[in-house]
């Protein structure tokens, strides 16, 4: 039975509208210079041409002596700035030339160039996926796909294109620029292996290379390789098999040998916290040994960062917090330094290692660029979106509980906008984030995924929990879901909504559940075990875990979390007990599925099965597909639909 929709406060400066939410410009991917005197950022904004982000570079002094200036015009996708070794220029990434093909570019740094001047360094076609510039200030490393060739280009004009499974994703490879003659030259020793990571020795030695064995995500992060490569002779050398999701390779020195440093799931396992794993080169050979240096922590690390004349230093997702930490080159252990409220990300670091960029976030504080000494106070230097100040926004609290068998959980709750608990109670929107190796952070977030304030300013409280499987809480906390999701993490977020019950905050008649990704498919398995919810929002969910195992580009990482895969045997499955699909017969709770016409990581075919199943029980509910769109939401139609779409379903029903 749908109820009135809940009063909305009026804000004193204007309210929030859809537009003003999807067009908040937002702070990308800082890069101090090696000097440590200036800071490089990007700026992605969504009003734009055709209604797709856009992306200006800025450029601030770490000591905030000067403002922020434009060094481009935002009138294309300019992004990744990276700095030359002597700190004289800004490299850049854009598609200025062709949309949606990236080349890279080189700038001053003072703002004395006009954009148009910029210098394009490459004009290799299918563009540039990445790039890192070499200590010699000669070369830079390229990734890219191979160049289209004179049979492809006949191929595509004829529409001869048919794909063959196993060679139909283009494979990106190492190559090496040379900035003095433009020549661009292509390391074959790495074979038909995918490059994913590159970092070369601070001391100007050789890259470490981190490869998969294919571009398919599945099994290419099962397959990660480590390399080294010589980048004067372009010679190779293998170190051997790394973890699953390899990320972050990082050079240090102890007692002058050098050591590898990288960021992957916690050996042994499929599902589970990311971990710190060191690896000593040998002088010939692969390299053997192993040493996970984050293990029996209860905080998980999410970066790794590479410092030139010290040891690296990491951030670690910690409850609702986020920590630095260096690693001690004697003891090889992680040691804390400081640890910052909310959410900080895109760790920089001068050559010393004295001087950090970095994005911080906190409740009341949206995304921004912050600069400052290790351990010390840091700086806002960006502010892309001065104008949220002037709005009220809804109270967000930390909350801690226990679940049913004891353990200690966090969360947040928003209240609704001008509204305090003693007003209470509210109807209660739950959204679940997705992974489930995620986290909420204690950081200001508004977006048509993560929506919170946008239903705080329409009435709503929301409460934002974090159940097991998530980050933030060491290995053991995050792997518990591994065969078994759905089970802890779904009494974990009962607990929290039974709690904001007890104190008066949430209306028990009032209760609606939402999330995207992992998030959906939670709400998705909500619904089907309770009639608690009056409303429900799945975005790109999973319903059926066996469909999702088989034609998911997460593939067997997928079948880890189910529980097994449609060719384990012809059944009972466990993938068939974990899936919501399955309990689709209980469900009476109207729902809103929202879902991306070209998603692969959770392909349509999971909504589409799912809404066929309502349908044929009599459910009310609604299925959108958003064209052209992948696991998220891009085009600027598309978000606004979002937001006031789900806005639209919980003034419905609750």
């Amino acid at each position: 039975m749908p109820h009135s929709a809940p009063r909305p406060i009026p804000e004193p400066n204007g309210l929030l509208t859809a537009e003003r939410v999807v067009d908040m410009a937002a702070p990308v991917a800082p890069a101090i210079s090696p000097d440590g005197r200036l800071v490089a950022y990007g700026v992605v904004a969504n009003s734009g041409r055709g209604g797709r982000p856009h992306s200006s570079i800025w450029v601030a002094a770490a000591d905030g002596s000067a403002a922020p200036r434009m060094l481009t015009d935002g009138r294309a996708r300019d992004a990744a700035p990276k700095w030359a070794p002597d700190s004289a220029f800004l490299f850049f990434t854009s598609d200025r030339g062709e949309r949606g093909t990236a080349q890279l570019r080189r700038i001053l740094p003072d703002g004395s160039e006009d954009i148009a001047k910029a210098e394009t360094l490459t004009r290799w076609r299918g563009g540039v996926c990445d790039y890192y510039p070499l200590a010699d200030g000669r070369t830079v490393v390229l990734l890219a796909e191979d160049e289209p060739t004179a049979e492809d280009e006949r191929r595509e004009a004829e529409g001869d294109d048919v794909k063959v499974w196993g060679r139909h994703l283009p494979v990106t490879r190492l190559r090496l620029l040379d900035l003095a003659t433009g020549v661009v030259r292509t390391v074959d020793g790495l074979g038909d292996r995918h490059v994913v990571g590159v970092t070369q020795r601070p001391d100007g030695g050789p890259l470490a290379v981190l490869s998969w064995a294919t571009p398919e995500l599945d099994p290419g992060v099962r397959t990660a390789g480590l390399h080294l490569v010589v980048p004067e002779t372009g010679a190779v050398r293998d170190l051997g098999p790394v973890g699953v999701e390899a990320r972050y390779p990082v050079w240090w020195n102890r007692d002058g040998a050098w050591h590898l440093a990288h960021l992957a799931v916690t050996p042994g396992h499929l599902v589970g916290a990311l971990a710190v794993i060191d690896t000593v080169p040998r002088a010939t050979g692969p390299t053997v040994e192993q040493r996970n240096l984050s293990v029996g922590m209860s905080a998980c690390p999410t970066e790794l960062v590479q410092v030139a004349d010290g040891p690296p230093l990491a951030l670690f997702a910690d409850g609702l917090d986020t920590a630095l930490y260096r690693l001690d080159p004697q003891s090889l252990r992680l040691h804390r330094l400081c640890c910052a409220p909310g959410a900080l990300a895109g760790l920089s670091a001068s050559h010393s290692g004295e001087t950090l960029a970095v994005l911080m976030s906190t409740a009341r504080e949206p995304k921004n660029v912050h600069a400052g000494p290790v351990g010390g106070p840091m700086l806002r230097l960006s502010d892309t979106s001065p104008e949220l100040r002037a709005m009220c926004w809804g109270v967000q609290e930390r909350l801690s509980y226990q679940a049913s068998d004891g353990l200690q959980l966090d969360g947040l709750l928003i209240l609704p906008v001008g509204r305090t608990r003693d007003e209470g109670p509210f109807p209660l929107v739950t959204m679940v984030h997705g992974g489930p190796y995620f986290r909420h952070a204690d950081e200001f977030t508004l977006n048509a995924v993560d929506c919170g304030q946008w239903l705080a300013t329409a009435g709503y409280a929301v409460f934002l929990p974090n159940p097991r499987g998530g980050s933030g809480h060491g290995h053991e906390f995050a792997a518990v879901v591994a065969g078994a999701v759905g089970g802890d993490e779904w009494t974990d977020i009962l607990a929290g909504i039974d709690m904001l019950i007890a104190e008066g905050v949430a209306d028990p008649e009032r209760l609606g559940i939402s999330g995207w990704s992992h998030g959906g498919f939670m709400a998705a398995w909500a619904i089907g075990r309770t009639g608690r919810f009056k409303a429900a929002m799945m975005g790109a969910g999973i319903r059926d875990w066996g469909m999702q195992a088989g034609t998911g580009e997460w593939g067997i990482m997928d079948a880890a979390l189910g529980g097994s895969t449609g060719w384990n045997g012809p059944g009972p499955h466990l993938h068939d007990r974990n899936s919501p699909i399955s309990y689709a017969f209980r469900i009476r709770t109207p729902v809103l599925i929202l879902h991306g016409e070209e998603d692969t990581n959770v392909p349509l075919g999971q909504a589409v099965h799912f809404h066929r199943a309502l349908r044929h029980f009599g459910v009310e509910h609604e299925l959108v597909v958003y064209p052209r769109e992948g696991h998220g939401l891009h085009e600027r139609a598309h978000q606004l639909d979002a937001l006031r779409r789900i806005r639209a379903w919980y003034d419905r029903w609750l």
